[in-house]
């Protein structure tokens, strides 16, 4: 679970004080940041940790100590960009003004510029790096700009980086010459799960083909609309998910589906145990996702045993492997949707091998075990500040190729175009 550098962890079992700064908070209720440090937070305080996460002000306060993790609320500014600059301003200097922890987790670069003020205390600082921001249409030329200068300080004022996906690793070891953590997420296998909050909502459990995701055009709901539009799919497609700083994508999502029937967007969906039956009863879970490594709703989806069809990119490779089903074009997804629905026991075959592929692969307890070796080896010194200035020899234009489409070089088990 974990590449870069190899030495040897040290011995010592002494308790840590761990900060995790960066994300919304727990509980988890938003996205893949925040359910990792719930995950990750309280199995390192059931290791014997002290563990406090900073969290973001919100109309339902938060409690003063969560599954064991203390918790600190601070407000933010509700903007596009300082949403989340704003808050990690204010939570590292709480840090630093407060008592001393032996190691800060920042998720997200595009907070690593106030790793230098954990400096400053003596706070040393892991940055999760997350994907390439940067890519993400939804910045203009200054945040973009900002998202790749980011990239440069974590790389220079971090002791050390964690990245997802192996392809993140390659491309700050290409890029910038720096080893990097691999340490993906995890997830929870779902057996038995009930089906009332799914009839609540008047759904059947394998009646329907779902999409859950934040429209962005990096996720691609527009295509996965316009490619259910076009087929001859009988079941229904749920929509779940909206964009609160992306008004334009939005409208257009909703008025390709306002002109088909069969598709129900259905918002926002905060209660987890209602999304658990959503993803588990699905006919497939569509997958858009095209920027970013290991996609937490990729891994719930696996995690539900359901059956994938995913965007064909490299991160999405990697997780499913040739368990998957790739599109890249609606067209192409059109073709998987009819023939899913016409072939219910392989796919049922191949939701059964995803699920067994997440409980072998994608495991919390190995997760905040990797988080726990890294956080004693930095506490007692490792560092790779400084060890890299910026920039090594590829060209920042050949990046975005080499991320894109990887080749199928082997049949997808039980759906196929």
């Amino acid at each position: 679970m974990t590449a870069g550098n190899e030495d040897t962890a040290p011995t010592s079992h002494r308790r840590l004080s761990i900060a995790m700064i960066g994300t919304r908070g727990v509980p988890a209720a938003y996205g893949g940041f925040e359910t990792a440090v719930e995950e990750i937070g309280r199995r390192l305080v059931d290791r014997g940790h002290d563990v406090t996460v900073y969290c973001r002000r919100t109309a339902q306060p938060v409690p003063k100590e969560y599954l064991g993790m203390k918790l600190v609320e601070l407000p933010a500014l509700r903007h596009k960009i300082l949403e989340t600059l704003s808050h990690t301003g204010l939570s590292v200097l709480h840090a630093t003004l407060h008592r001393r922890a032996d190691v800060a987790f920042v998720f997200n670069a595009a907070n690593a510029p106030f790793v230098p003020w954990l400096r400053l205390r003596g706070i040393p600082s892991v940055v999760h790096v997350d994907g390439l921001e940067w890519k993400r249409d939804k910045w203009g030329g200054a945040g973009r700009r900002y998202y790749r200068w980011a990239e440069e300080v974590s790389v220079r004022e971090a002791d050390a980086l964690i990245a997802d996906a192996q392809g993140i690793v390659d491309y700050y070891r290409d890029e910038f010459s720096i080893p990097t953590e691999l340490i993906s997420y995890g997830t929870r296998i779902l057996q038995d799960t009930p089906t009332n909050r799914l009839f609540e909502l008047g759904l059947r459990p394998g009646g329907y083909h779902l999409v859950v995701a934040r429209f962005e055009p990096e996720n691609h709901v527009d295509v996965i609309v316009d490619g259910y539009r076009a087929s001859g799919a009988r079941l229904p497609l749920v929509v779940v998910g909206s964009a609160p700083y992306a008004a334009d994508h939005t409208t257009r999502i909703s008025d390709l589906a306002a002109s088909d029937s069969r598709i129900r967007m259905l918002g926002s969906v905060w209660d987890q145990d209602q999304l658990d039956q959503l993803y588990t009863h699905a006919s497939t879970y569509l997958h858009g996702h095209s920027v970013g490594g290991t996609n937490p709703s990729l891994l719930r989806a696996m995690g539900a045993g359901t059956k994938v069809i995913a965007w064909d990119v490299i991160f999405n490779r990697e997780v499913l492997g040739t368990d998957g089903a790739y599109f890249s074009r609606a067209e192409s997804l059109s073709a998987l949707l009819e023939d899913a629905e016409l072939s219910p026991e392989r796919v049922a075959e191949v939701a059964a091998a995803l699920q067994r592929r997440a409980e072998e692969l994608y495991n919390w307890d190995s997760v905040a075990a990797s988080y726990e070796k890294l956080a004693r080896r930095v506490a007692v010194g490792y560092s790779t500040h400084r060890q890299s200035s910026g920039r090594a020899g590829v060209s920042t234009r050949s990046i975005p190729d080499s991320m894109h489409r990887q080749p199928s070089t082997a049949p997808s088990r039980g759906i196929t175009l």
